[in-house]
């Protein structure tokens, strides 16, 4: 995907997102990042897409791909695009209000799945199915880390990989949170992408991506190899 590429996708979810928010409840939405990703300050905005594009970047690499999962989808701001490289693409989360509020302004392509996690749970997917997980800014929310890397790394073929970002929790982080508006301030994270990373490296190979950005990272993005 090119600049001029990305920068469309970007305008229409960002428009899109933006649209939703005003029609939406204050604050139902703020979980699922449409603050971030709509945010005025341009640096805010700059960094919650450049996490996306990094993303992008890395899958393009290895595309097509049969079959791939989104855990914890969101807005669903990553699923066109993963339709675009794989056959196939599951997307799940256990809140599918953002996701139906997209899809009100936004048409996904067929070969799109979505799940609401609580009906339809990581253990009734094949193991060994995927070629690709993304878990975006997701794992530091979950209670069971230990439970939930095991089954999603049950899910990937061998030599398949499991995409992970989140925040540093460190001091930058946390004053940015604070500097970005009130949507972020809430203390609703289990744990700091180092530990997920600590927990992922005794399970399978971690690759680095990107860390956004030295000398104050404020996000980690990273595979796990199995």
């Amino acid at each position: 995907m090119n600049n001029a590429e990305f920068n469309a996708y970007k305008s229409k979810f960002r428009a899109a997102i933006r649209k939703a928010l005003s029609e939406s409840e204050s604050g139902r939405l703020d979980e699922a990042a449409f603050p971030a990703y709509s945010h005025p300050n341009p640096f805010i905005n700059w960094l919650f897409w450049q996490r996306l594009r990094k993303t992008m970047e890395t899958m393009e690499r290895g595309a097509p791909y049969q079959r791939v999962l989104d855990f914890g989808c969101g807005s669903g701001v990553l699923l066109p695009f993963l339709s675009g490289i794989a056959d196939n693409v599951i997307a799940v989360d256990v809140d599918l209000i953002p996701f139906e509020r997209m899809k009100a302004q936004i048409d996904f392509p067929s070969n799109i799945e979505v799940h609401d996690t609580r009906s339809f749970p990581l253990d009734q997917l094949p193991a060994a199915a995927f070629d690709i997980i993304t878990a975006l800014d997701v794992l530091e929310h979950v209670e069971d880390l230990s439970g939930t890397l095991t089954s999603l790394l049950r899910l990937l073929k061998p030599g398949g990989r499991l995409i992970v970002s989140g925040p540093t929790e460190n001091v930058f982080y946390k004053l940015g949170r604070r500097v970005a508006g009130r949507e972020y301030t809430g203390n609703y994270h289990e744990r700091g992408i180092a530990e997920i990373k600590h927990q992922l490296a005794s399970l399978a190979r971690i690759e680095q991506i990107a860390l956004l950005y030295w000398p104050m990272p404020l996000f980690n993005l990273f595979a796990a190899i199995v």
